[in-house]
């Protein structure tokens, strides 16, 4: 079977920042989905420790967890991110992509695979959980789901996802990283593989000026205010 046409992906390194803006950047970037009309890839790092937590989780619960602070609630699901040196990332597809269309077993597990192949192609040997092991409740990397990454037995990738109307935003953190692979390589890998399963071609993301006022509009009146993220 002959590969089909390539398809242009955008690509946002968005280096580190503060845990309010990292947040609304993925949320005002999944409400551009439908008019980007690509599958976007972001990188970000943070400028202090921190600890996000899933949409459906109680702030209170989530501060008796973590030592870490600043903590901030997500606009995706899942359990307790603690947030330091972790590589983190998001995917936000359109509605019209075709990964918009899977059923949200199969969307994590497609992510988790992309990841699995990124660090088979630095010689890192990973697996995807077949199974559940849970040692601290609401804590996203004490224990792991199925389809999370494993390394040497232990969970090192996670992920969280939400699909609206707009398209689906996909937020993951990779902790602890193998200590022969560093961030670039990681993130030139996982382009790669992309390249080579789905002829991915990449081109630069440049924050629009509406886009990026959009971000810092949803940091400052929702991510950095507390009666938000206490709301429950």
């Amino acid at each position: 079977m002959k590969p089909g046409p390539s398809e242009v992906w955008l690509l946002l390194d968005s280096g580190a920042c503060d845990c309010a803006f990292n947040m609304a950047l993925d949320e005002a970037l999944l409400e551009s989905a439908a008019n980007t009309e690509r599958p976007v890839l972001r990188f970000y790092g943070w400028t202090q420790s921190a600890a996000s937590f899933g949409y459906f989780q109680k702030a209170s619960e989530n501060e008796a967890l973590t030592g870490c602070h600043p903590i901030v609630r997500r606009p995706t699901g899942g359990g307790l991110v603690p947030h330091d040196g972790d590589w983190t990332y998001s995917v936000i597809i359109p509605p019209t992509h075709a990964w918009y269309e899977l059923r949200a077993s199969e969307s994590y597990e497609r992510v988790h695979l992309w990841i699995q192949s990124s660090f088979e192609m630095l010689k890192v040997p990973v697996e995807l959980a077949t199974c559940c092991r849970k040692e601290m409740p609401g804590q996203c990397f004490a224990g792991y789901e199925k389809s999370d990454v494993l390394w040497l037995g232990r969970k090192i990738a996670g992920a969280a996802q939400r699909r609206t109307k707009l398209g689906l935003l996909i937020q993951g953190s990779l902790q602890p990283q193998p200590a022969s692979v560093t961030r670039s390589q990681w993130q030139h890998s996982m382009m790669t593989v992309a390249s080579d399963q789905w002829r991915a071609s990449w081109q630069p993301l440049v924050p629009s000026k509406h886009l990026l006022q959009r971000a810092l509009q949803l940091a400052s009146d929702k991510y950095n205010r507390d009666d938000y993220n206490r709301r429950r």
